[in-house]
């Protein structure tokens, strides 16, 4: 992230800023990718051949709902504890928005909602099936085609942010897709608002009665059998659409809104029967049925003896949502709020990282990091650098996920939706639930639950990290008008 910091009364040096920018941008070409090679761990020339890159991403799932992070949770996971024992588990991670859509996207830019300009929530038919993020903008994958070993790339999933002509997977860098469009779908007809919603590349296909989420994993496992045996290293994006909660819109006439699982979780993992009413243990059969799916994925890559040259990251696209609706079950204990919002609950989220014999295993990472630095993780993985001139606001967490550093690569975090305002610096977070209000102040380190705000306490603090929010939306309005000029 390329930022200039500067407090109030900087006015002249502010202007000095903004005109040198075009200078900066115009250096980009240079300085990144000189970074980028020059980073450590991550070096694919240090290794007999390229790793290959794994993304797992889950729907709405609670930081409080693994029994990892919430001692209190009856959820059972034990392909998700596997991961957390063999690798890392991040307890500072951060989505860069707490919504789907926007939160997918900056994923896949490495760009935070407000760069890339999709920092909304596609809804209906119209907007999913539309133009969505913008065709300007560069993938994950058309990242990595541009490394010196030929990458397969494939994406299992929920898309989410848009299906025009030229904003689909596979004209965005991907060699295939098998998903759904829309942000939300019938686990078993894959339906969304009355329309049936599932592709295989860009034709609609019908898995009428697999679930979902068994059906994702298995097109990735069958991607990564093929692309294995062939001698190829390959990257994988499988955003399951798991746990998402169950919408009225997309059901037939007389079928039930209930969380959907296979009917043997029910009756094997939690002796329950299929018909069971009560949504809060549907609920956590839902999850254990994505933690099945999960642990599939897993035990190919060891079939095939590649999990040791494979680097696998795992997190939920935003925390779980808490807004007072019969279907907001899932939970964030012990942050508070959730989905749509900026307070911790909406933006922390569980995460996990394997990469044997370079991440620790059973390591916790309290270092914070976000979702946007996974395209940097994967451009130096692959060895493929960043495009000239690209601006991003991820950077390399490898160092940190390694354990060489326990120093965030990032001096600060922006967060930005809807009426909804955060920025966190070091341990010191301001937040507020509209632009009007007075921004209230945490210490996370201390108030992980956001209880007391020190606002009043430490005015001039409050200052300086409101000085960096309005910097921060300065540097990003000057970037946007740079790229039209």
């Amino acid at each position: 992230m390329y930022r200039v910091l500067l407090l109030p009364g900087n006015d002249s040096l502010r202007a000095v800023i903004r005109a040198l920018l075009p200078v900066i941008r115009a250096l980009l070409p240079v300085i990144v990718p000189v970074m980028v090679s020059a980073c450590g761990s991550g070096d694919p020339a240090k290794s007999a051949s390229p790793p290959n890159i794994l993304i797992i991403t889950v729907d709405n799932l609670g930081y409080g709902d693994l029994h990892c992070y919430h001692a209190a949770s009856p959820v059972q996971t034990p392909n998700i504890d596997r991961l957390a024992a063999e690798g890392a588990r991040l307890t500072s991670f951060y989505t860069a928005s707490p919504t789907c859509t926007a939160s997918r996207a900056a994923l896949l830019t490495g760009r935070i909602p407000q760069r890339n300009k999709l920092d909304y929530q596609l809804g209906g038919i119209e907007g999913n099936y539309g133009t969505g993020l913008s065709h300007s903008e560069i993938l994950i994958p058309q990242i990595i085609k541009q490394a010196p070993a030929h990458y397969a790339t494939g994406a299992f999933g929920k898309w989410n942010i848009g299906f025009a002509p030229g904003s689909r997977p596979t004209e965005r860098g991907f060699d295939e897709f098998l998903g759904h469009v829309s942000g939300n779908i019938d686990y078993y007809t894959h339906v969304y608002m009355g329309k049936h919603d599932l592709y295989h590349n860009t034709e609609e296909i019908y898995r009428t009665g697999e679930y979902s989420p068994d059906l994702f994993a298995g097109a990735a496992i069958d991607f990564i059998r093929e692309k294995t045996g062939n001698d190829e290293p390959w990257f994988v994006y499988l955003p399951f659409n798991a746990p998402h909660f169950p919408n009225a819109a997309n059901k037939a006439p007389g079928q039930a809104t209930i969380w959907q699982a296979p009917d043997w979780v029910f009756r094997d993992v939690y002796g329950l029967s299929p018909d069971e009413p009560d949504p809060y243990k549907r609920y956590r059969a839902v999850i254990t049925a994505l933690d099945h799916a999960i642990g599939d994925v897993m035990q190919v890559l060891d079939s095939l003896n590649i999990a040791d040259n494979t680097f696998l990251f795992l997190f939920s696209d935003n925390g779980a949502f808490r807004l007072g609706r019969d279907v907001d079950i899932g939970i964030n204990d012990p942050l508070r709020g959730g989905g749509v919002t900026c307070w911790e609950g909406g933006l922390r989220v569980p995460a996990f990282a394997r990469w044997p014999g370079k991440i620790a295993a059973g390591s916790v990472i309290s270092t914070p990091l976000w979702s946007p630095d996974l395209l940097v993780a994967s451009a130096i993985l692959s060895g493929a650098g960043l495009p000239e001139g690209l601006v991003v606001d991820g950077r390399d967490p490898l160092p940190v996920l390694t354990g060489q550093s326990a120093v965030s690569p990032h001096p600060f975090f922006f967060f930005q939706y809807r009426q909804h305002a955060a920025l966190r610096r070091g341990a010191w977070k301001i937040v507020r639930t509209a632009p009007g209000q007075p921004w209230q102040l945490y210490n996370l380190e201390d108030d992980l639950s956001e209880t007391t705000d020190r606002s009043v306490e430490l005015p001039g603090l409050v200052v300086q990290l409101d000085s960096l929010f309005r910097l921060e939306q300065q540097e990003i309005l000057a970037s946007h008008e740079q790229s039209v000029q």
